[in-house]
């Protein structure tokens, strides 16, 4: 059973063995393994080409994403399984002092880095600011190190994928930032799958409602960095 994800702590990521893990990652072992799906695979791709390799094929179900309308017309899409507000990368000390899109919008020579088809570009763009200060890039390192290097003010990406991936890397002389909800209210991630596997979609969303919310469920992601109210915006929410 093929799990697509890219390297994204605390998601998904690899441990010094080479081993892969992360709340996505273990979320949908536990799954398979429940539905009797068949061993499991992690296949590691970038984050443009998790929908179109789901749709073809090349991978039965992706890591956890947004589920716009826009990607609704390639992929169907589980309940959610996890819900978290979007986070600005920045220099240590925050030298723009940015506070979320409206701030980077009124800077007026914030550089943002974005990853390619991320909802954060959307989310920039749709906040004012303007495109030819924002960067694509395919990972998030290449996204990270644009700050790292100065090369970009900013990284806007999901807020938890920025702190796990300082914890993994203290050397890094960064900070997160987090965009109030006031701004924008924290939004869901589901795992993706073909339209054509509604089967297998149905037999994950049976997992899951069993599973989101359980203490076992509460113990795993607390191990990654949730706490109990940000597992209840989800073990609470109804399937769409």
């Amino acid at each position: 059973m093929k799990f697509a994800y890219l390297i994204e702590p605390p998601f998904n990521c690899k441990r010094d063995d080479g081993t892969v893990t992360g709340c996505d990652v273990e979320l949908a072992r536990v799954v398979f393994d429940t539905i009797a799906a068949g061993p499991f695979e992690p296949v590691e791709t970038e984050f443009a080409e998790l929908l179109p390799g789901v749709a073809e094929g090349r991978w039965r179900m992706t890591t956890g994403l947004f589920a716009t309308e826009e990607r609704r017309q390639l992929a169907s899409f589980s309940r959610p399984v996890w819900a978290l507000p979007d986070g600005l990368l920045v220099a240590a000390g925050n030298p723009l002092v940015l506070s979320g899109y409206k701030s980077m919008a009124a800077s007026g020579t914030c550089r943002l880095a974005v990853i390619r088809d991320q909802f954060q570009h959307r989310s920039a763009v749709d906040f004012g600011v303007p495109e030819d200060r924002i960067m694509i890039f395919e990972t998030y390192t290449e996204a990270c190190h644009a700050v790292r290097d100065d090369k970009a003010d900013a990284y806007a990406s999901v807020a938890r994928a920025h702190t796990g991936f300082l914890e993994q890397h203290p050397e890094l002389d960064l900070d997160v930032i987090a965009v109030p909800v006031s701004e924008k209210q924290p939004a869901f991630g589901s795992f993706a799958f073909s339209r054509q596997d509604d089967e297998l979609r149905q037999q994950v969303d049976g997992a899951l409602a069993d599973y989101l919310g359980s203490p076992d469920h509460r113990a795993m992601m607390a191990g990654f960095g949730f706490c109990n109210a940000e597992i209840d915006l989800v073990a609470n929410r109804q399937p769409e």
